[in-house]
């Protein structure tokens, strides 16, 4: 009896040893632009840092042609159009960034009205942040005598310290960190213009895809890892405290006082790709061009 119960006791070791050793052990790997966006995946981050590549804006574009990462951050329309072209075989899993831009002056009792027959300058020209904010203001009645353009929003964020008279297009955490230096300065959320035109609390600009290859390898991991994105994003809402300091620990933002005050402001909200492919649609066709000349295709949207 005791032989017996001793070969089960073996028998049980070894089915437990041979169905753990088949077990999913897969690390994904992450890059995404430093900033803003990244801030939707930073409570993941700092947890196991090793498997995230936080890169500038503008080499964003060369993550998706390596083809390496697991999952990319990006802007959505680099994403669509790179994918409509044939040159990435991301898709869409979730949208995670609803525009953090920022209309912003340090004139006195400064209002949107003073736009009217005013220069503003905007910082990416041909971008869907500028497409977005020109049709927001637009649509609110507003028109600029002259539209000028600066690369980045740390550009517009300079001259908007410098130029007392200035209005610029600035965005989450530049702004923050403009106030702190300057509390003449007054901000207007770009997403206010777009709510009151469109009736959507956000544009789409930034989002979470997947690779191809990682999908059909290893789709229970990449299931289990957007319940996470969407747990980590929710925390920008309900733990800014947390998501301060694993930003600072990151390096996404200099410092734990500025963080606290821009997080809110980045509109961070996770929401599925076929659950945003309406809102999607609705930026997109504020300047299709940005989109490769269509909205995105079905195949383009993730659904488990």
């Amino acid at each position: 009896m005791k032989k017996y119960l001793s070969l089960l006791l073996i028998l049980c070791l070894v089915t437990g040893i041979a169905a753990f050793a088949g077990a999913e052990d897969y690390s994904v790997k992450v890059t995404a632009p430093a900033g803003a966006p990244a801030l939707a995946l930073a409570t993941l981050a700092v947890e196991s840092p090793d498997d995230y590549s936080f890169v500038t804006a503008d080499t964003i574009g060369a993550a998706f042609a390596k083809n390496e990462a697991d999952f990319i951050i990006a802007p959505l329309n680099a994403g669509a159009k790179l994918y409509k072209a044939g040159k990435s075989t991301y898709r869409l899993a979730a949208m995670v960034c609803w525009g953090n831009l920022y209309i912003a002056s340090q004139k006195a009792d400064f209002k949107l009205e003073d736009i009217n027959g005013a220069t503003i300058t905007l910082f990416g020209e041909n971008t869907i942040n500028a497409s977005v904010t020109l049709f927001a203001l637009e649509q609110a009645g507003i028109a600029p005598a002259n539209v000028e353009y600066l690369a980045g929003a740390a550009d517009t964020q300079a001259l908007l310290l410098s130029d007392a008279e200035a209005i610029v297009l600035t965005a989450e955490p530049a702004l923050t960190a403009a106030k702190m230096k300057n509390d003449a300065v007054t901000g207007y959320a770009v997403n206010a213009l777009y709510k009151a035109a469109t009736g959507y609390e956000g544009f789409a600009q930034a989002a979470l895809f997947v690779r191809a290859e990682t999908l059909a390898g290893h789709p229970e991991t990449v299931k289990e890892y957007l319940k996470k994105a969407a747990e980590s994003c929710e925390k920008c809402t309900s733990d800014v405290n947390a998501v301060a300091e694993a930003a600072v620990a990151l390096e996404i933002l200099p410092k734990v006082p500025v963080a606290l005050k821009a997080i809110p402001g980045c509109a961070i909200r996770f929401v599925g790709a076929a659950e945003a492919k309406e809102q999607i649609e609705i930026t997109a066709n504020i300047d299709l061009t940005q989109f490769g000349g269509e909205v995105p295709a079905d195949d383009f949207y993730y659904a488990e």
